[in-house]
């Protein structure tokens, strides 16, 4: 069911003015200046993706809580990561850490093809709906280990990971393309949001960009 179903025309109107100061404040505000992922911001109906008693917050500068101890990332933090990675509309993308479906919501309407893993299963089913309900029929979304990745569609173009693992997974590197970016936060007490390139099949290039705070990831083998 849809999160924004009981909502009447006032409300729906209050929504829309927090995406408007979202865009406005806190992404062009800041450093989103890609008018691309600022088109997919603004197009993604974040509300959709957000719990039904925190539909109000949709657009607050913070991340927000889901089941499973997951989380929905600050809308910030979303449109910089898919900034880093540069996606382009014939790209292959992976999205590790689905939670509710909005980073790989926002990467279909950027990319061709989207594959995104999600270890809670109770995630996974809520997410596939939600997505299918929503008409991003370019996404996928299994249940799995995120450190394994989904190595079935690999290579990608984009890897963009919403966990911090305390370190890179060879795995990840391993499926990414050459030529292509993996967007990661690493760490545990202190994260650094890195941007690794692969320049080709034997060697990466390794950006820290900022820090961040993530839940973290889990290895369950």
């Amino acid at each position: 069911m849809s999160s924004t179903s009981e909502l009447n025309d006032w409300d729906l109107q209050k929504l829309a003015l927090a995406k408007e100061k979202m865009l406005k404040l806190h992404l062009r505000g800041r450093d989103i200046t890609d008018g691309h992922v600022l088109a997919a911001m603004k197009e993604v109906p974040r509300e959709e993706f957000v719990p039904k008693a925190l539909v109000h917050n949709s657009y607050g500068d913070h991340p927000l809580p889901l089941d499973s101890q997951a989380t929905i990332s600050q809308p910030y933090i979303v449109a910089l990561m898919t900034q880093l990675a540069k996606p382009r509309d014939y790209h292959r993308a992976l999205d590790i850490g689905t939670g509710s479906g909005y980073q790989a919501a926002i990467l279909a309407e950027l990319v061709n093809e989207v594959y995104s893993v999600e270890i809670s299963p109770d995630l996974v089913s809520s997410a596939e709906e939600r997505l299918s309900r929503l008409g991003y029929n370019n996404v996928r979304v299994k249940q799995g280990n995120g450190y394994q990745g989904w190595e079935e569609h690999a290579p990608y173009n984009i890897i963009i990971v919403a966990a911090s693992p305390p370190k890179i997974p060879n795995a990840l590197v391993e499926q990414l393309a050459v030529g292509g970016r993996l967007i990661i936060p690493v760490g545990t007490s202190v994260q650094l949001l890195d941007v690794i390139t692969k320049v080709s099949d034997t060697q990466i290039t390794r950006e820290p960009y900022c820090n961040v705070s993530f839940v973290r990831m889990i290895n369950d083998q």
